[in-house]
Order: C-alpha cells, then structure tokens, then sequence
C-alpha cells in the first residue's frame, strides 16, 4: 500500500513538475513575443552619394578638383495618415576639406486626402518646379545659376547654403480629377521663418510663398509663383517665377523665369535681379543612355553687364537604375570677369541605396 501510495504522489509530482514546466516554456515564450508597431514596419532607410570631378579655365583662374558633392541618409515613415521624413546631409558646403553635417529635412505631412494636406518642419519652399527636384534625376552637375541664387540654396540675400529649405508650415493639393482620375490643378502656400535651414526667425516677420500650376495633359505642368518676406539682415525680398514643364517617358524639358526685387547681402548687387534657363533630356537608348542640353543665365544686377550664361551639352548613362554616371561640357560667358569666356566640364558618378 506504501509503495502505490509513493507511486502516485511520484506521478503527480511528475504530471505537477511537466505542467509547471510547460507552463514557464509558455509564459517565456509570450515573453519574447514583441509586436511590432505598424508605424515602426513602415520606416524605411535610404539614400545616396555624389561624387564629382570639375574643371574650369577662366583666364588666371585654371582649377579642377575631385569633389564628394554630398552625402545623404533618409528615414521615410508613417503614422496613420501622417507621413514624415527625417534627412541628415554631409557636404563639403564650404570647400574641399571643410565638410559639413546637417539636419536638411524633418517634417510631417498629413495626407488623408488629396485635395488638403498640411505639412510642418523643416522642407523645400514651395518656389519653383526645379528646387525640389531631387539633386540625382535633377540630371545636372547643379541646380540653375538663378534657382540656386534666387531659391534659398546660397542665397543673393546673404542666407547660408539651405538646399531651398527653410523652417514653416505648407497647406497643399491637387483639384479637379478628369475622367482617369488625374488631378488638373495643384496649389500650394507656406509660411516660414525666412532664414534657411535650423534658423529661428531673426526678425520677427514671415515669409510667405505660394504656387499654382494646371496640368492640362500628362506630363504637362504650367505655373506660377509668388514670395513675399524679409531677412533680417537686408530687408524685404519680393520674388516670383513662371514655369513650364513636360516630363513622361524619359522625356524632360523644363523652361522657368525667376525675377527678384530686394537688396543683396553686398549693397553693389542693387535691389534687383533675375534669370533664365531651359533644358531638355532625352533618351538615346531607353533606361540606359540619355542626352541633354541646357541654356541659363543669371543676372545678379539685372542688368547685362552682370550676366553669367551658359550653354551646356551632356550625357547621363546609367549602369543600373541605382547607378549612373553623368558627364558634360559648357561653354561660360561671364560678363562679370574682363575675359568673360572660358570652359568648364563636370562628371559625376551618382548611386543610392
């Protein structure tokens, strides 16, 4: 009787002992078991590189140099009907040798429906089709003489290297679907500090800056821009700019005008400027080889006398569509300089990942 009763209390200790045990097993696997947001499945990393060789003769003036045009690392995410981006930048903004790293873009967008989306942070102005291009399929060695002056990349007002970013709040959308759902109208107005990228607003007074473009057939765009602001540094700036652009099936041609009114950060610049430029790039062999040619010109003072045009000729050849290799020549008229002609060429080897 001893011995079944020792049995039994052993097979229970046993039955105990194993359900316990499963129990644990189960308890520490539940544990280990994390679910994962949605909005942390939804980041995504990217970016890319650019590296560059440029040469120029200007009379007394001969350079070339190897350059790592910039650098950037991207984080993509969203939340519920809110998008948002972060984007750090490394460049040798101030010359071979002294790079530098920045915080380029951090925003929210909320995108729930077409017609009204709002974004807040740090982003593109909304001037000009060329300024938020991305630098890569922008497909030049550099965004135009006048979209770099005029668009808050380095600034005639003075305004430090900002990409055409500046720190505010944009409302945005596209109206009127047709038949095929695509959207006839687009209109965008933000308002910013008015002192580029990780800026606080030195004077207490925004800028305001507004688009409206129409897009009559697929991959025509045709509108207009205004701006209107200050920087504390040098006062009122009034600006706007007419664009044109058709862009579809590896076709681009782009044409806009940009004029500005307010004093430059060197009182000789005067209070007016504005430029020019058209370009087109075409395929030669489909996703593999394109050709392209661009005219500009940019007048600092608006007047002649103070133009810089250019007349540029290239190809853009890409090994994959993450890898490609763009080269060009331009013949430079520099009014500016007492032997204004001269040569200037560009190579860049552009990836992303």
């Amino acid at each position: 009787m001893k011995r079944l009763l020792t049995l039994a209390l052993m097979a229970a200790g046993f039955a105990f002992t194993a359900d316990a045990e499963e129990q644990e097993v189960q308890t520490t696997n539940e544990s280990t078991t994390i679910e994962v947001p949605a909005w942390v499945k939804n980041i995504k990393f990217s970016g890319y590189g650019m590296i560059q060789y440029q040469g120029q003769d200007p009379e007394d003036n001969h350079t070339n140099s190897i350059n790592l045009r910039l650098a950037r690392f991207i984080l993509d995410g969203k939340i519920g009907d809110f998008d948002w981006r972060a984007q750090i930048q490394g460049t040798n903004v101030k010359g071979p040798g002294e790079p530098t790293v920045q915080l380029v873009d951090l925003y929210t967008e909320w995108r729930k429906y077409p017609e009204f989306k709002i974004r807040a942070g740090q982003f593109k102005r909304a001037f000009t089709f060329e300024n938020p291009t991305h630098p890569i399929t922008q497909g030049w060695y550099s965004y135009a003489n006048v979209i770099n002056a005029l668009s808050g990349f380095g600034d005639r007002t003075g305004e430090k290297s900002s990409g055409g970013r500046d720190i505010g709040i944009q409302v945005q959308g596209d109206l009127f679907p047709n038949a095929n759902g695509r959207r006839l109208l687009h209109y965008q107005v933000g308002v910013y500090n008015g002192e580029g990228i990780n800026s606080k607003d030195a004077d207490n007074r925004k800028d305001i800056i507004g688009g409206l473009w129409v897009m009559p057939i697929a991959g025509v765009r045709i509108g207009a821009f205004g701006w209107t602001g200050s920087r504390a540094a040098v006062g009122e700036k009034n600006r706007y700019a007419i664009s044109a652009e058709y862009d579809k099936d590896e076709y681009t041609f782009r044409a806009e005008y940009l004029h500005s009114q307010g004093m430059g950060a060197d009182a000789s610049l005067g209070d007016k400027a504005d430029g020019w430029y058209a370009f087109g790039i075409v395929p030669v062999v489909k996703s593999k080889l394109h050709a392209k040619a661009r005219y500009q010109t940019y007048r600092k003072v608006k007047e002649w006398d103070s133009s810089k045009t250019m007349y540029e000729v290239g190809l853009n050849y890409f090994f994959t569509k993450n890898l490609q290799l763009n080269a060009e020549y331009a013949r430079v008229n520099d009014r500016s300089l007492a032997s204004p002609n001269y040569n200037f060429i560009d190579v860049e080897l552009d990836f992303r990942f």
